[in-house]
């Protein structure tokens, strides 16, 4: 039976060829009223924010209570940066940096440990991030995949409610680890799991062929024939000739798993994989 394909991350770089220009801490005032009437008076609230820029894009993520970069990000102008945002370089330099760097360390440590196979070490270093960042996307793969590694599924799916919260976990920089995340699902009868996975993927990911193949094999696994069919043709729509979405379904014509009022339409996609691209 075919296997989950793993995809690549998108290849992209920035205009400036990855340099980063600005990185660092910044404020922002909000006057606000308090009370009414005479008791009336005005109070500042201050939010603290990491900002980062490539090239032309410049991200804006808020601080949490422990000081690290945490939560969704958004896209902001260099005017809206140059009129809105105060730099706070001591503040970045003597309380955000420093947590940062512990942060990194400690999932730098938990994904040591689990390739070594060492999960609870490893499940230590993932919560003592986890303590100072509970979005860390990095932090609730790896606890989720050592959970799922020694066959803890309800640990597992506490992790995976979670996940399928966190936009950030289905960016490209992520990639290799949902595509793990959702592999492991699979192979751990988390079916149910698995396809809500993919289906959370597949909405914030367009047209990527090996996610709708990877939704096609958790389907089967299911048996939900047509689902998996349909996804397998969106993901030949998307790549023709790509190999493992090809390979299933002439595997499922072998074993009669096609049903006869669909069959033209697998025999035709797998024919058109076979004509001749147009001359270059």
């Amino acid at each position: 039976m075919p296997e989950e394909k793993k995809t690549a991350a998108p290849a992209g770089p920035a205009a400036d060829g990855g340099k980063t220009e600005v990185r660092g801490v910044f404020s922002t005032q909000e006057i606000r009223k308090v009370g009414t009437g005479t008791t009336t008076r005005k109070t500042v609230q201050k939010t603290f924010w990491f900002i980062e820029q490539r090239g032309n894009v410049i991200e804006c993520q808020p601080l949490n209570t422990n000081y690290v970069p945490s939560g969704p990000k958004r896209k902001i102008t260099m005017d809206e940066l140059i009129a809105k945002f105060a730099p706070e370089p001591e503040f970045y330099l003597n309380s955000v940096y420093p947590k940062m760097r512990e942060l990194r360390q400690a999932v730098d440590n938990g994904d040591e440990h689990r390739e070594k196979g060492e999960n609870f070490a490893a499940e230590y270093e993932y919560n003592r991030a986890l303590k100072v960042d509970e979005e860390n996307v990095r932090a609730n793969f790896g606890i989720g995949l050592t959970y799922m590694e020694r066959g803890d599924v309800e640990k597992a799916r506490d992790i995976f409610e979670r996940l399928v919260k966190l936009d950030g976990a289905f960016e490209s920089e992520h990639k290799h680890l949902f595509n793990e995340f959702g592999i492991n699902l699979r192979k751990n009868k988390m079916l149910q799991q698995a396809v809500e996975y993919y289906r959370r993927a597949l909405e914030l990911t367009q047209n990527d062929e090996n996610l709708h193949m990877n939704m096609a094999r958790a389907l089967l696994e299911t048996k939900d024939i047509n689902g998996c069919i349909d996804h397998l043709l969106q993901a030949l729509a998307i790549a023709p000739t790509h190999e493992s979405s090809l390979k299933f379904l002439s595997w499922m014509l072998q074993r009669n798993l096609v049903p006869e009022d669909r069959q033209q339409s697998v025999r035709e996609a797998l024919r058109a994989s076979a004509q001749p691209g147009p001359a270059k």
